[in-house]
């Protein structure tokens, strides 16, 4: 029964006491230095493209990285991951979603966090130019659910190259943390996916005129609301319950045969237990679901190290289930 029930996190630092300061302050303050990629423009199948950030070390082994909403590969967490895996002689690709890599994307529609098509055809990409035997996946927050989903719904067409995924802070269940966010406590973080969302979204219109409502804007009183007006059309989805249904990764992992971790923190302020589906990790062994008490989202930062502890913990679980699926 793969429920880790004594997570080896430590702890913050004394000064961040609290899931807010956990979150805020490393994306805020920390930095991440000596990461050079290399850039690489991928034309998708339907004509758009995605911009993938290299660091080829000449390994066989390929970790993928997957950033959050409105991330990128620059984020802390994302060059934190690639410089750790880089040192331990890892190859790194930290791909950028449609629209996150500084241009804008061409199609109309833009990334969420059920799309998958698109980090399938990025994976099969580096199979293709650089033979890999080994592929594993990082994913932070929308990019841990987008890379459990991938290996949940191609479970009979899973390339074999592909041992591994580390998700942290991943919402698996959108509904409740969609609901979350509508707390007057997570105000901050509401408002700021909403303001670089709609900047994309007027561009969208500016692009596509008359696709989208934007006069909907003033009947937007809850987080459901801007995703039934904007993010499920402007994505493909009925409404909101359409996306959340069909994009939580939860509902599509319970019988993934490769191990996966799923690490939350219970002091996330924008996901609760729903997203840590232990009931899952009790039924499949390959299923690892770890839940320590502290973290904050994509934080759980540590005094004196240069890394966070999510990033030594991917690294760690990574390298043991590639021992895993090759016996």
């Amino acid at each position: 029964m793969p429920v880790i029930h004594r997570s080896t996190y430590p702890g913050p630092p004394r000064y961040l006491f609290n899931g807010h300061l956990q979150t805020v302050i490393p994306s805020v303050f920390r930095k991440i230095k000596g990461v050079a990629y290399e850039r690489e423009r991928l034309t998708l199948s339907d004509g758009d493209f995605v911009d993938l950030d290299w660091l080829d070390t000449g390994s066989k082994k390929l970790v993928v990285l997957t950033h959050g909403l409105e991330g990128d590969s620059h984020r802390h967490y994302v060059k934190g991951t690639a410089k750790l895996f880089a040192q331990h002689g890892w190859d790194v690709l930290a791909w950028n979603c449609r629209s996150c890599s500084g241009e804008m994307n061409r199609a109309f529609r833009l990334y969420n966090h059920g799309e998958t098509g698109d980090i399938a055809e990025v994976i099969n990409h580096a199979l293709r130019t650089k033979h890999y035997e080994n592929v594993s996946l990082v994913g932070y927050s929308m990019g841990g659910n987008i890379s459990l989903k991938y290996v949940g719904i191609r479970k009979n067409d899973l390339p074999d190259v592909v041992r591994g995924v580390a998700a942290f802070s991943a919402p698996t269940n959108l509904k409740t943390s969609a609901q979350l966010l509508d707390l007057p406590q997570n105000r901050l973080y509401r408002e700021r996916f909403k303001k670089k969302l709609l900047k994309k979204i007027t561009e969208k219109n500016r692009l596509y005129p008359n696709r989208i409502d934007l006069t909907k804007l003033k009947d937007v009183k809850v987080w459901k609301d801007f995703d039934d007006y904007f993010s499920a059309p402007v994505n493909g989805y009925r409404d909101a319950d359409d996306f959340y249904e069909q994009a939580s990764a939860a509902h599509f992992i319970e019988n993934v045969s490769i191990p996966v971790l799923i690490c939350n923190a219970q002091n996330d302020p924008i996901l609760n237990a729903d997203c840590a589906p232990k009931a899952l990790a009790e039924k499949n062994p390959s299923i690892f679901v770890e839940t320590p008490t502290e973290g904050g989202h994509v934080g759980f930062m540590v005094a004196n190290d240069e890394f966070s502890w999510a990033e030594r913990r991917a690294l760690e679980f990574l390298t043991y289930s590639t021992l895993y699926t090759i016996l």
